[in-house]
């Protein structure tokens, strides 16, 4: 089976990594940090946006399986790509909205998606989503992860992620596994 990777920010990690662990084609899902100076950083450090990190989830799939551009159809869907530094109440340049991409062809595909939906009107606003060259990604710390999984009942779970996993199921019904 091929592999390929897709990185994304979109505000809170828990948020992306619920919704791509339920899509069809992806193998893993891996909550960290990405896109910043200081090297191996705490949630902590990174939620005091002074480390210049996105929480982001790094997205190994099947490209046989699932398409990078459905990856990023299903990620403009499940957050607002025109809301720079935050995504509902969380706020700070940890929640924007960034593509990091590991080659060209990710970069042109990301670009090009931006491009046709600012031209096309899907949003109020212009897209403000940043695209950028993966760089190194730090995983977050353990209790992080699979964290819809394990605390679906936890407030911010059931009022954010919830809602969230909803609407992917609604509208990608036919992509979940």
């Amino acid at each position: 089976m091929k592999t390929e990777l897709a990185t994304l920010a979109g505000g809170c990690f828990w948020c992306l990594e619920a919704v791509y662990q339920e899509m069809r084609g992806v193998i893993s899902v891996e909550s960290g940090y990405i896109g910043g100076q200081v090297p191996d950083p705490t949630y902590r450090e990174v939620c005091g946006g002074e480390t210049g990190h996105a929480e982001a989830v790094r997205i190994a799939f099947d490209p046989d399986a699932v398409s990078y551009r459905e990856i990023l159809e299903v990620f403009f869907a499940i957050h607002d790509p025109t809301s720079r530094d935050r995504q509902g109440n969380d706020v700070g340049p940890q929640y924007r909205s960034a593509i990091f991409y590991h080659d060209e062809g990710q970069r042109a595909q990301a670009e090009e998606m931006i491009r046709d939906s600012n031209a096309a009107g899907v949003w109020a606003a212009p897209i403000v989503t940043e695209v950028r060259p993966a760089g190194v990604f730090y995983k977050a710390e353990e209790y992080h992860r699979d964290y819809f999984r394990n605390n679906p009942e936890q407030p911010y779970c059931a009022f954010v992620v919830a809602p969230k996993m909803r609407k992917f199921r609604e509208q990608f019904g036919n992509r979940q596994h």
